[in-house]
């Protein structure tokens, strides 16, 4: 039996409560003639006696569904029993059995109203019974008060303990929530990107198609259409890939730098990688990687044909910095209706970095990032 468990489980949810509860009386009840039967501290119980001692084991059995009243009928029996002094130790374990089901399941003011009746009845009848003892009404007060701060601990780590389990699973949930949000944009990013490079290589080949039919180009046409094959196919494998670490864990494989160069390929950019050695840290070069790509999305988007893009990735100190450059003029400032920069800036402050968008001075549109390194490590 795991008695940590039985301790910080609640003892209303415990299963089968009024079964188990049965057997322990059973069990208190035959203790509890052993004990009338071998220990001499009161007259031996008669047919009253033991009908007495007997009836306050029965209410032991509903002790977790209504403490108050089972320990009020288990009064009712032995406040008798004792008074006639009978064998007093014999129903002192279904008695502290009942005071802990109180203690430890109600309120610390219902505790209190509990120990301070209790105790006042168990001095008042000891008193009666053996009014020269007084090291025996030391002892049987210090018993019933011992039960009940016994009680009112275990009700207070069983408070603990749910407080603790309820901060995880708020954790847990909280977790969850942002790996949701993660693969969300994980997948706006890539959805946006794919989808509007197969926008424009398809407005080239309608181009191509309807400019001059009669001198038809058919090698621009046939690349046009290749590069929506091949635009396809890169966004299927992604999607796969995500929806496999999805059926995996929550924690999956990230887009890093070395998967820039596939990505600026599909664009046309140049693309300049000046990070050296420098491991860059997971959550730092997929931040990196999808500022890019949605960079490059927005400058396919909104740039002017043929406009020179370019990718510069470098290291400086402890810094990461990004830099997507479209020579075009600019789309009309940063607004939209999207949630492209958003998203970035959203992407660079997840790991505690900056990132700046807007038209260039000499025209056109760029976007900057800087992603610090926490704990950089350079291999030589």
């Amino acid at each position: 039996m795991d008695f940590a468990a039985a301790f910080t489980r609640d003892p209303q949810a415990a299963p089968y409560p009024v079964r188990c509860d049965a057997s322990a009386a059973a069990v208190f009840a035959v203790l509890a003639a052993v004990l009338a039967l071998t220990v001499d501290d009161g007259r031996a119980p008669d047919a009253l006696g033991w009908a007495l001692l007997l009836a306050a084991h029965v209410p032991l059995a509903w002790r977790r569904r209504a403490p108050m009243p089972v320990l009020l009928a288990m009064v009712a029996c032995v406040v008798p029993y004792h008074a006639l002094d009978y064998m007093h130790l014999a129903p002192i374990p279904a008695s502290m059995t009942a005071l802990y089901t109180v203690a430890s399941t109600g309120r610390p003011r219902r505790t209190l109203f509990v120990g301070l009746s209790v105790t006042s009845v168990t001095l008042t009848i000891q008193v009666f019974v053996n009014p020269h003892e007084m090291v025996e009404l030391l002892r049987v007060s210090g018993w019933v008060i011992a039960m009940l701060v016994f009680g009112a601990s275990i009700r207070l780590y069983r408070q603990l303990v749910a407080g603790v389990v309820e901060r995880a699973e708020r954790e847990a949930e909280r977790k969850v929530a942002e790996e949701r949000l993660r693969i969300a944009r994980d997948l706006h990013d890539l959805l946006a990107h794919s989808i509007t490079l197969i926008g424009v290589q398809t407005s080239v080949a309608a181009h191509v198609l309807v400019a001059d039919p009669d001198r038809l180009d058919r090698e621009a046409l046939v690349k046009a259409l290749d590069g929506i094959t091949e635009t396809c196919r890169e966004a299927r494998s992604e999607v796969r890939t995500t929806l496999d670490v999805l059926r995996a864990t929550p924690e999956g494989p990230l887009p890093d730098l070395a998967s820039l160069p596939d990505l600026v390929r599909t664009s046309g950019a140049d693309l300049t990688v000046r990070t050296g050695s420098a491991k860059v840290p997971a959550a730092v070069g997929a931040a990196a990687y999808r500022i890019v790509q949605e960079s490059l999305t927005n400058a396919v988007r909104h740039g002017s044909p043929g406009a020179d893009l370019s990718v510069d990735v470098g290291l400086e100190k402890d810094v990461l910095t990004v830099r997507v450059t479209n020579g075009g003029s600019a789309p009309g400032g940063t607004g939209g209706s999207g949630y492209g920069i958003l998203g970035m800036r959203e992407r660079a402050r997840s790991v505690g970095g900056t990132l700046s968008a807007g038209p260039r001075d000499g025209g056109g549109f760029e976007v900057a990032a800087e992603l610090p390194l926490p704990g950089r490590e350079v291999t030589v």
